[in-house]
């Protein structure tokens, strides 16, 4: 991949699929399980915090911390989905915590006075063409002592999702990305690669969680067990956080502490 993705012709698609789904609902509830450990963290009680959502598309996350009183703002290459997310934030009542920029996370410093004392890049890497540099642009947005939420798509779920699915010689040509399906990543990131870059900007990692461990790979078949969503969300919520089954996760989590 050469360029950065761009959701203007399918962000009413992507809202609709990636939001409005129980896959898009487990993975609110596991991020904001590490959310509230980092507001913990950083004191978020004594004071409003600043928060730079970064690539935020409608802002789920973010809203719930402006829902708590912190001061959010949220860039997006997309303008229709920065639109989604401004009629969003105004339906919720939460234009006043917010500021709205239309920017490349690249670019985002050309539009910030201060740093700020957290960061969520969620979801972003693996539709951009220099992963590793955007990371790095967007944690140096993070004041000493600051925290960052970073969430990546993991390519070790990839592997084993086209695996159980019997993709065998795709996983064996290096997985080309499938033009067709518009919504899925153009690549996974392997975590150490990910991880090895937020040390590198002077981060500390603090936590990690697999998001959608156990969900993405379970088949249709019937007659395969008799179990409701909320089992497979308690599931989720019990075993995220522990090997091997964190490496596993479609998405990965990292909660991390600038030093």
């Amino acid at each position: 991949m050469t360029e950065d993705r761009n959701f203007d012709d399918i962000a009413h698609k992507f809202v609709k699929n990636i939001y409005g789904s129980d896959k898009g609902e487990i993975r609110q509830v596991i991020v904001w399980e590490d959310l509230q450990d980092i507001l913990s963290q950083l004191n978020s009680n004594n004071r409003p915090l600043t928060v730079l959502d970064a690539g935020g598309g409608l802002g789920q996350m973010s809203q719930k911390l402006a829902k708590l009183g912190h001061d959010i703002t949220l860039c997006d290459l997309s303008s229709e989905m920065l639109q989604l997310a401004k009629q969003d934030v105004e339906r919720n009542e939460l234009s006043q915590r917010y500021r709205f920029i239309h920017s490349s996370v690249q670019k985002i410093e050309e539009h910030l006075e201060d740093s700020v004392d957290l960061v969520l890049f969620h979801a972003v890497m693996e539709w951009l063409g220099e992963p590793k540099v955007a990371l790095q642009k967007v944690l140096e947005q993070v004041k000493p002592g600051g925290m960052a939420s970073v969430m990546f798509y993991n390519h070790h779920g990839l592997v084993y999702k086209n695996v159980i699915c019997g993709n065998i010689p795709h996983v064996l040509g290096g997985m080309p990305h499938r033009k067709r399906f518009k919504l899925q990543p153009q690549k996974g990131l392997k975590p150490e690669d990910v991880y090895q870059w937020i040390e590198e900007a002077g981060f500390e990692i603090c936590g990690k969680s697999g998001i959608r461990s156990f969900s993405d790979y379970i088949g249709n078949m019937e007659y395969m067990g008799d179990y409701q969503y909320e089992d497979v969300l308690a599931l989720e919520k019990q075993l995220c956080r522990q090997e091997p089954y964190l490496s596993l996760g479609r998405y990965i989590h990292v909660s991390a502490k600038k030093k």
